[in-house]
């Protein structure tokens, strides 16, 4: 099918006609109708845009209707599109291309809404029949046409919107279904009738009539393990849900279903996992601003650990562009164990510095100018701390530029974390800057 345009006005040049458009997916084809500038006009004139509500009405019923077959025929994803009234689309499927043209022509044109009413009813699916109480089997080619793991998906996601669990399983030609609704389902719908206008309890107390064939065994776990079973029981209790995880992100259950909480704490606790593609030799790995950007991009993954923990601005590592030198020899040191970037440590050489002994409330002291590495940050994952990851990261940047730990810089303010690790490492002062 190749796109095509309606016009539904007799000047089809005319800025204000509206037009019928028809563009083909892989699934599935978009009809669309374009009314904005029909709205425009009938807006300058000071009268109201908006669609009849019998108009809307019809477009809904035919547009669910249209999604729920185009579902059922196995498609997975979504769908996007205007309701008007400026912009009208409807996904439909190609068989039903040409009477959707119709029926948006005689509803913008003839008032007349009987086409999209009867192309819902003709792309309508039996799902109360489907998922009607009891265990039963559906057979394809009578009962539905897509292949059975199609229908079951489809059927599933049908029945979750509903609050229904499905208990089904997919055969080679058929379908086998038992819809149950759960206690908590329930009481939802029982305490909250307006939220689920028109809700009919089919399911609870159906006792499957005398003869009923009933679904084959087919091995693995037995089946009924919860038939009879009392219902949980719910107490309310006050408990300290909300505040921030160390990781770094607020432990309230976020709108993702704590994905984004799940992995962001994995990598926080453990580190973050080597890529596969990536060729790591030794124990300790330099990345400067003009490695390979795989590595640099490792650098600023890992940077966004301590970043998000300690609620920081901005990443210690930023160069994802072009590889480019720094005049202050910018560097990640990150230290491997186990598949995982597990310490971090990020430096560069200045020459500006000033001594500190370690006391709590003493003042700086001694400026020198000469050249040192400065610590910028250093983080280790979680299930790696105070056991000595912190000193390795120092002794390796102090290793690496040639010199002791005792001349290597902090940068200021240091954290208490940060004079923790700088007693143990070095006891007789460091140098800040």
């Amino acid at each position: 099918m190749s796109e095509r345009t309606i016009h539904l006005d007799p000047d089809p040049r005319n800025w204000r006609s509206r037009k019928i458009e028809v563009r083909p997916h892989r699934w599935y084809a978009t009809v669309a109708l374009d009314r904005d500038g029909h709205v425009a006009a009938v807006t300058r004139r000071g009268d109201d845009p908006e669609l009849p509500s019998a108009y809307t009405a019809a477009l809904n019923k035919a547009r669910a209707a249209s999604c729920d077959r185009i579902w059922y025929d196995g498609y997975s994803g979504s769908f996007v599109g205007g309701n008007g009234p400026s912009y009208i689309t409807m996904p439909v499927p190609f068989s039903q291309v040409t009477l959707t043209v119709d029926a948006l022509r005689a509803a913008e044109l003839d008032h007349d809404y009987s086409g999209l009413h009867t192309l819902a009813d003709r792309l309508a699916l039996p799902i109360d029949d489907w998922l009607a109480p009891g265990d039963r089997e559906l057979i394809r080619g009578i009962d539905f046409d897509p292949p059975p793991h199609v229908f079951l998906s489809f059927l599933r996601a049908k029945a979750g919107r509903l609050g229904l669990r499905l208990n089904g399983r997919a055969t080679a030609g058929s379908v086998w279904v038992r819809p149950t609704l759960p206690a908590a389902q329930k009481q939802l719908r029982e305490r909250f009738p307006e939220q689920y206008p028109g809700w009919v309890d089919r399911w609870t107390g159906y006792v499957e009539p005398d003869g009923t064939f009933a679904r084959p065994w087919v091995g693995g776990r037995e089946e009924d393990l919860s038939y009879g079973a009392t219902p949980v029981q719910f107490r309310s209790l006050s408990t300290a849900s909300g505040g921030e995880c160390p990781c770094g992100m607020t432990l309230r259950e976020p709108g993702d279903g704590g994905d984004e909480h799940t992995a962001h704490h994995t990598m926080w606790a453990f580190g973050a996992r080597v890529p596969k593609n990536l060729d790591w030799w030794g124990d300790l790995a330099v990345v400067t601003t003009q490695s390979p950007i795989t590595w640099r991009r490792l650098a600023h993954q890992v940077a966004g650990m301590p970043q998000r923990e300690n609620h920081y601005d901005f990443r210690s590592w930023s160069h994802l562009g072009e590889p480019e030198g720094t005049p202050d020899n910018m560097r990640a040191y990150l230290l491997k164990a186990n598949g995982y970037v597990i310490g971090y440590l990020a430096a560069h050489d200045t020459n500006e510095h000033r001594h500190w002994d370690l006391k709590d409330g003493s003042e700086y002291d001694g400026e020198d100018d000469a050249m040192r590495p400065r610590i910028i940050l250093i983080w280790v994952a979680d299930a790696y701390r105070c056991k000595g990851v912190g000193a390795l990261l120092v002794q390796a940047l102090a290793d690496d530029f040639g010199c002791k730990i005792a001349d290597v810089s902090w940068s200021s303010p240091v954290s208490q974390l940060g004079r923790r690790l700088a007693r143990r490492v070095s006891p007789n002062g460091i140098w800040v800057s």
